[in-house]
């Protein structure tokens, strides 16, 4: 939708950026000056750069996932509403790359290296996470306190 067609009802779309977190989509009815609905217009996502580290031929990420279009929804405890079938970082190992970059348990991945892993299965995402040519690893994730921390800021 453009923003044209969004100023005309009476709406403004922007995106902003601040300190690795991005807002991803902001609308406000500025008729109102109230925001739409907080749970669906705040999609804050944070960018984190793991640097695998090496262990003989592996290379260890640090962490664990659960998740995927194959799974079961009910078992993801990170869903609200038991219908979400994202990919979730499950476990992170103490002072491993992934707590060094910042990766917390609860997140949830919505990129790898710019590729979507919103409908992938859980062994897609396995794969794309582990490949042996990548040195490093792009995540975009999205995580419910930056959520939060906003829709606390507008109240």
């Amino acid at each position: 939708m453009s923003t044209f067609h969004l100023a005309k009802h009476g709406l403004l779309a922007c995106s902003v950026i601040t300190e690795g977190c991005f807002l991803q989509f902001f609308v406000i009815n500025f008729f109102s000056l109230f925001p739409l609905s907080p749970v669906t217009i705040f999609k804050f996502s944070q960018r984190i750069e793991i640097h695998k580290l090496r262990q003989g031929d592996n290379l260890i990420l640090g962490f664990s996932i659960g998740g995927g279009i194959d799974q079961d929804p009910g078992q993801n405890p990170f869903s609200e509403d038991k219908t979400d079938k994202g990919i979730y970082v499950t476990r992170v190992t103490k002072g491993g790359p992934a707590d060094v970059a910042g990766l917390m348990i609860g997140d949830k991945i919505m990129q790898v290296n710019g590729w979507d892993m919103t409908m992938v299965t859980h062994d897609q995402a396995r794969k794309r996470l582990t490949k042996k040519n990548e040195d490093v690893v792009r995540l975009l994730v999205t995580r419910k306190s930056l959520e939060e921390a906003v829709r606390n800021s507008m109240m």
